[in-house]
Formats: structure tokens, sequence, C-alpha cells
């Protein structure tokens, strides 16, 4: 298996959890709910959210999707949040 990252100008080699949380952080104000709901709506701890806006954790899959549920937005739409703020160069 080859490991070898691929990457294409407007698409990084690696995905910059800033950008991630910077995105999470703008759906929950946009929503006017704090981390306290959001964690509690997405089953997740408060300070694994924090950490998760302020770029110092990744989420996994499964984090995203209870996340997009609990913002009753679409997976598809947090990506595509991100990719844009990628493009535009957040």
């Amino acid at each position: 298996m080859n490991s070898k990252r691929i990457s294409s100008p407007g698409h990084p080699a690696q995905l910059d959890p800033l950008t991630v949380g910077r995105v999470i952080a703008r759906f929950r104000r946009e929503k006017g709910i704090t981390q306290e709901v959001l964690s509690g709506l997405a089953d997740i701890g408060r300070t694994h959210l924090s950490a998760i806006e302020n770029g110092e954790r990744k989420p996994t899959l499964e984090t995203l999707y209870r996340l997009s549920c609990a913002l009753d937005t679409s997976m598809s739409s947090i990506v595509a949040a991100i990719e844009e703020e990628i493009r535009v160069g957040g």
C-alpha cells in the first residue's frame, strides 16, 4: 500500500484541524447555542467539543455525524463549508 500523500492546488495534503474547528464553531454560533448545549445534543463531552473547535483534536466521522445531527444540518454541508474556507484561504 502506498502511503504517499496526494495534494493538488487548492487541496492540501492534510486537513487543518483549526479550519474544521472554526467551521463547527461557526455553525454552532449560527444556531445560537453554547458548547454545553451542542455537546449534550451530540452526546460528546463539552471539553471534547472545545478541543475540536480550538483545533486541538480532529473529530472522527462518528463525532462529525453526531455534531451535524445536533446542528440540524448534513455532514456534507459542514464538509462543504470546510472546503470553502480552505479554498478562500480561511
